[in-house]
């Protein structure tokens, strides 16, 4: 069994998965309806861009530690490159960092947010990826996957991805993938993909992938927002550049929405490593997958109600 009971209850004539204001077009909340992600230009200002590459930069020299933040690296670029980001490939869970945090609370991206989840949002879930140049090891390939599979809360209608390139995003240096339309599915087993010397921790994928369902690769530049519903099928590319494509993201929810028993579930087997993962880094014996999620959510706006 899965634990994708998504629960859509439409909101104004046909829109199940965006709510009624003055911020979107027609045109727009058919387009997210129907192939669950929706693309904003320009959205994010060049100068809050380079806010958080400096931040970025100086988490990656270890000139600040955010409490909280789990900082991802390639060991084998270590001795080369010492502590920079030619070895970091992702700084995740920076709720802490003030600085990183600012992208959360942009108002420019919640007008957006509060569109797919109304006006109570909780951050839940923060990344600034940095794809390394990996054309030989396909290290850091992602494979195709439903983020939804890392949520312990529902319903899924009520949460949003917000993902900002900070430089153009192409096919040639890893560019997200979408295949449209597949939010209309329910919650697929995933794991880790049989790729020898492939994985990353917590990289998980679709054990079973339909290559007939069509895939677009997003072209992005500098600023543009991609805002994704958690069911839609996803992943990205490797780098095949010999520089860096970095992003910044963030995962919202309504603080109305509600946590779930994800045991007997395709989820059951994440919540195990998760906890593994956290009883080690904090030398703790037990952690409950909810106080997880607590410690990474943040109220950005309106009431803190559930979550």
């Amino acid at each position: 069994p899965t634990s994708a009971q998504v629960s859509v209850a439409p909101h104004s004539g046909r829109f199940c998965y965006t709510l009624d204001n003055a911020v979107l077009s027609r045109e727009q909340r058919q387009f997210y309806e129907d192939n669950g992600y929706l693309l904003i230009r320009n959205l994010v200002s060049d100068q809050d861009i380079e806010r958080f590459r400096k931040e970025f930069t100086r988490i990656c020299r270890r000139e600040v530690k955010p409490p909280g933040v789990m900082i991802m690296k390639d060991e084998s670029r270590k001795s080369e490159f010492g502590q920079s980001e030619s070895v970091v490939n992702k700084v995740q869970d920076f709720q802490e960092d003030e600085e990183l945090f600012r992208y959360c609370t942009l108002p420019e991206v919640l007008k957006y947010v509060e569109c797919f989840t109304g006006p109570n949002i909780m951050a839940m879930h923060t990344m600034l990826i940095n794809k390394l140049p990996d054309s030989a090891q396909q290290t850091f390939l992602h494979p195709m996957h439903q983020d939804l599979h890392y949520f312990p809360f529902r319903p899924a209608s009520r949460i949003v991805c917000a993902w900002t390139a900070m430089e153009r995003a192409h096919q040639d240096n890893g560019c997200l993938i979408v295949q449209p339309g597949t939010h209309r599915t329910a919650l697929k087993p995933h794991g880790y993909p049989q790729w020898e010397g492939k994985t990353n921790k917590l990289f998980h994928g679709l054990l079973e992938e339909d290559e007939k369902i069509p895939k677009v690769h997003l072209v992005m530049e500098k600023g543009d927002t991609v805002f994704f519903h958690p069911l839609l099928i996803h992943g990205s590319g490797i780098n095949r550049t010999s520089g860096f494509r970095k992003s910044i993201s963030c995962h919202f929810a309504s603080s109305e929405c509600h946590y779930i028993d994800v045991k007997n579930t395709t989820q059951e087997h994440l919540e195990k490593e998760l906890q593994e993962m956290v009883c080690k880094k904090y030398d703790a014996t037990n952690v409950e997958l909810k106080d997880i999620w607590n410690f990474r959510a943040r109220l950005v706006q309106g009431e803190r109600i559930n979550l």
